[in-house]
């Protein structure tokens, strides 16, 4: 892996994204999404998360986040990704109304199958290419390259529409769907 995707320093900021394998639109339903909000909310309590910003797109997320004294990003990645992997990939095969289960779970089996690392599907691409927010102007470009992603995608016309995403948060100081450690820049 590249010096560039390393975390050097827990407790700075760091963009990371997690992209489904093949691109895949996997978290279109709410319900998928919201196994990854309980897992964030989960390594909040217990694994020492620090989120700062996040939004969770149908094919991949981002988030901004860091870690408390004593605790690891790339811990609490793996852990994240692993139980999110496992729960939405178990979510869309007893999914009675999911349309394009079949598909998916094909595709998560061949990405699985050329992985050891992998028991049976891959959901996850392997890495969440750390990068550390260490400069005010680094930190505003990626908190507002995150937080349009959903107006990019043509899924809302502002930022703060979109549920999960902590737009809200920053662009009208209300409280939205996951409790987060704001960033103030």
């Amino acid at each position: 892996m590249s010096s560039r995707y390393k975390v050097y320093d827990n407790q700075i900021p760091h963009f990371v994204t997690s992209t489904v394998v093949g691109w895949v639109d996997a978290l279109s339903r709410d319900q998928y999404k919201d196994i990854i909000c309980k897992s964030l909310l989960f390594c909040k309590d217990e694994k020492g998360l620090l989120l700062h910003a996040y939004v969770i797109m149908p094919n991949h997320v981002h988030f901004i986040i860091s870690a408390t004294p004593g605790n690891v990003i790339g811990n609490i990645m793996r852990d994240f990704k692993k139980f999110t992997s496992k729960r939405i990939t178990a979510a869309i095969e007893n999914n009675p109304h999911e349309s394009r289960k079949k598909w998916m779970l094909n595709m998560f089996a061949y990405a699985g199958k050329n992985n050891n690392s992998n028991e049976e599907y891959q959901f996850w691409q392997q890495e969440y290419h750390p990068i550390a927010l260490d400069t005010p102007e680094k930190t505003r470009q990626r908190l507002n390259y995150l937080h349009e992603n959903p107006v990019r995608a043509g899924i809302v016309w502002l930022p703060e529409h979109y549920k999960y995403s902590s737009a809200i948060d920053y662009h009208c100081d209300k409280p939205g769907l996951l409790p987060i450690d704001r960033l103030y820049l």
